[in-house]
């Protein structure tokens, strides 16, 4: 008799501890949700710099229209950027000029055509840095 109430009484703590810490675990894990990783969306679009419709001639006598959208790293950045924005327009028109028309064909074309950008843009700049160059527009005849 004794040891049935002792072996109850065992049960229920041990299934209170398992209970009581069970909670706590979910509520550690539910207050230390971290914020997404990256900018959300506001800080992105407040640190972007559009960059008007381009066109002018590729190396092999064929043309294109582009426009993009540069992110930089912050809103100062931006700011930079957004002064910067004819000499961003000058390195875009002197990539595309040494380019042909099969070099921007295709996916990877236009990605290693954003990174040469990127990282030309990112030697001008003295507050951040481009984070990531977007076409928003682009005819290649």
């Amino acid at each position: 008799m004794k040891n049935n109430k002792l072996l109850t009484i065992m049960l229920i703590i041990l299934v209170t501890i398992t209970l009581f810490g069970v909670i706590v675990v979910v509520l550690l894990t539910q207050l230390n949700k971290e914020k997404p990783d990256g900018p959300t969306i506001d800080e992105i679009i407040e640190s972007s710099v559009d960059i008007p419709e381009i066109t002018t001639n590729l190396a092999d006598g064929s043309f294109v229209r582009i426009t993009l959208k540069i992110q930089a790293s912050d809103k100062k950045a931006g700011e930079e950027l957004f002064k910067r924005d004819f000499q961003v327009k000058n390195i875009v028109i002197q990539e595309l000029s040494e380019m042909e028309e099969g070099a921007l064909e295709g996916k990877q074309g236009k990605i290693t055509f954003q990174d040469a950008i990127k990282s030309q843009v990112n030697e001008l700049m003295q507050e951040g840095e481009v984070t990531q160059v977007y076409i928003t527009s682009y005819v290649l005849q």
